[in-house]
């Protein structure tokens, strides 16, 4: 039986998810507000979320039974740097949806890769979850290639989902299944780790959609 009332802290070599409070909230405002994070995630030219409503949103995190948020540290530094998140739960057919949102300070490193790994065993592996989406614009292709590394597979295109900046933009639509992932376990590279992911294509925001507190 999946149980989103229970918030691990998960750890990988280089990264720890560990569950939002209400004290990351300066924290995650400057993530959120970062001018790359925002057009990645489509929240571009939308009036930022005050400093009270993202307190409120972070000290509920805790209190969620039917999603997973978590936040992404750096291990090197011990810097929260961005954040994960299950959503969209879907219970009768085990499916979930996910994003990212990755800082300045956590970028091109790695660090994006091996945290969505972390958290996509934790759904399959531990929360019984049947498929995992997401969605992420067309104008992110490096986002796209980390996304494939670790076993989504597209599935369509919502087209001209996004106008920004005069233009439309296409939204791929991808998912990753859980006998996908008992096959791979997210490495679908043939298992490279450092090398494969420095840099790895880690930009602001993965999942297409306006960042909604």
């Amino acid at each position: 039986m999946t149980d989103f009332s229970h918030k691990p802290t998960l750890t990988g070599d280089r990264v720890v998810l560990r569950p939002l409070t209400a004290a990351d909230t300066e924290t995650m405002a400057a993530v959120i507000d970062d001018p790359e994070t925002a057009r990645l995630t489509g929240s571009a030219g939308h009036p930022p979320f005050s400093i009270e409503r993202l307190r409120a949103w972070y000290a509920s995190r805790a209190e969620q039974t039917d999603r997973l948020d978590l936040g992404l540290v750096d291990r090197a530094s011990g810097e929260l740097v961005g954040e994960l998140v299950l959503h969209e739960w879907d219970e009768p057919n085990r499916s979930c949806g996910f994003r990212i949102a990755i800082g300045p300070r956590g970028r091109d490193r790695g660090l994006g890769t091996q945290a969505t790994r972390l958290l996509l065993g934790y759904g399959f592996e531990r929360l019984g979850l049947h498929r995992i989406h997401l969605e992420v614009y067309a104008f992110n292709p490096r986002a796209l290639r980390v996304y494939e590394r670790v076993g989504f597979v597209r599935e369509g295109v919502g087209r001209e989902a996004l106008l920004h900046e005069g233009e439309w933009i296409d939204a791929v639509r991808m998912a990753v299944l859980a006998p996908e992932w008992a096959r791979h376990r997210g490495r679908v590279d043939g298992g490279r780790t450092d090398g494969g992911e420095r840099g790895g294509g880690e930009r602001g925001g993965g999942g297409a959609g306006i960042y909604t507190p």
